[in-house]
């Protein structure tokens, strides 16, 4: 089913990710390195960097009807035309 996301719930997923991901490499780089401003400062530029990157892909990927379909306009010959292809 194709849903509507607002850009409200891609900001919220892009931000949840990225604190999960970024205290992984936040620990990893203060594993290697015993330095906690090296590994909070590489979390940080990690963590807003990434987070812009993820929220472009998602929307791009919104615009994308590739794997999607919309229930409501599936009339049966496009689903007998589907079953076909």
């Amino acid at each position: 089913m194709h849903m509507k996301d607002k850009h409200v719930r891609s900001v919220a997923k892009a931000v949840s990710w990225r604190i999960m991901a970024t205290v992984i490499t936040s620990t990893l780089v203060f594993l290697f390195t015993g330095l906690w401003t090296i590994s909070l400062a590489v979390g940080l530029v990690e963590f807003v960097i990434k987070s812009l990157v993820f929220y472009i892909h998602e929307r791009a990927w919104f615009m994308i009807r590739w794997g999607t379909h919309d229930p409501k306009s599936f009339s049966s010959e496009s689903r007998k035309k589907d079953k076909e292809g």
